[in-house]
């Protein structure tokens, strides 16, 4: 099969390699239809993960067909159409018992990661009854690619753990996928304002059409005033950061109000400055997270009822065999406006 094969800092191939096969008896083999490229893929690429080996086959995130199913598997069939959590979890362990499926002592975030991911024509799925979702009948496929990370990273790791409430007032800070996400996501909870504040033009315009109250560009430096000036000067009540560099971090504590929340989405490589010479008097929360994907039943069914237009966050299509040109793409969004890329195998 032909599959995205890690290699090492800044390098990446599409190889031919074995079709993956029922290793564990609650192991499925899942034939790929669609897939995508996420933030914490560049992240690997950058070698901010150090778990990711080279030789790995990247990718967590898709829907599929049921190829072969283990023996212990009995919630699916070979036939099925399934959607692919970026989570595996055993169902069993004292974390998942937590609904803490991030840290599943045999599984969390391993597609990709510790074991062979989705950017391929096959792809073994471990704890396949806890770590899979049926494909409701009529629903579009590539709105639910959406439900395997970025939907619900956004809204658990940003709007949840940044405690969105009605009238409350909301910066997210990084305009991309992960950001906008955050902002479809947080519109559940009836914020009064949801500022997004990114250094390009063309994403905050995305953000508007999205549901964005207000845009900041930062590329100036006066970012801080400008959302003082939004805010008449109190802050914000959460402070979401969705791009992982020091200086976003940074930003959401000087713009998070008195007893406000900061919110961290973003996978950092690098060491952020704490302030707490700002911030030991504040009544400030300040919140991390892996995503759990404990609300994917709840996103299926507001994504197959409309509620939630996952598709807005598409802009490109390619084919496997042009992957490498997907990674292109994605890597240059300032260039090409991608969003979330669709890869079809």
């Amino acid at each position: 099969m032909k599959a995205l094969v890690y290699v090492s800092a800044g390098n990446k191939t599409l190889q031919d390699r074995p079709k993956p096969k029922v290793i564990d008896p609650t192991d499925a083999i899942i034939k790929i239809t669609k897939t995508t490229i996420c933030g914490t893929d560049l992240h690997i690429l950058k070698g901010d993960v150090p778990s990711c080996q080279s030789g790995r086959i990247l990718g967590h995130e898709g829907v599929g067909i049921i190829d072969e199913v283990g023996s212990a598997v009995t919630a699916f069939k070979a036939g099925d159409r399934v959607l692919i959590s970026c989570i595996s979890a055993c169902g069993k362990c004292d974390y998942c018992r937590k609904r803490m499926y991030s840290h599943c002592t045999t599984g969390g975030w391993i597609l990709g990661n510790k074991i062979d991911g989705t950017q391929a024509e096959f792809v073994r799925i471990p704890y396949a009854d806890t770590s899979l979702y049926p494909i409701p009948e009529g629903a579009d496929e590539e709105a639910l690619v959406m439900l395997s990370d970025i939907l619900p990273t956004g809204f658990e790791c940003g709007v949840l753990n940044g405690k969105v409430q009605p009238g409350s007032t909301v910066a997210i800070v990084g305009s991309g996928p992960i950001g906008l996400a955050a902002l479809l996501t947080a519109q559940l909870y009836s914020p009064s304002e949801i500022i997004m504040v990114d250094i390009d033009d063309n994403r905050l315009e995305v953000a508007k059409r999205f549901g964005a109250t207000a845009v900041v560009n930062s590329a100036n430096g006066k970012v801080v005033d400008a959302l003082m000036k939004l805010t008449s000067q109190r802050g914000v009540d959460t402070a979401i950061e969705a791009v992982g560099i020091p200086a976003t971090f940074e930003l959401c504590e000087k713009i998070v109000a008195p007893g406000g929340i900061i919110a961290n989405i973003g996978v950092h490589g690098s060491k952020v400055d704490l302030h707490l010479e700002n911030l030991w008097d504040r009544n400030i929360t300040i919140t991390t997270r892996l995503v759990d994907t404990e609300s994917t039943p709840m996103l299926l069914k507001l994504v197959k009822s409309d509620k939630i237009d996952a598709k807005l966050l598409i802009t490109h299509h390619f084919k496997l065999d042009h992957i490498l040109d997907a990674y292109e793409a994605f890597e240059n969004a300032a260039t090409t406006n991608a969003l979330k890329v669709i890869i079809e195998a």
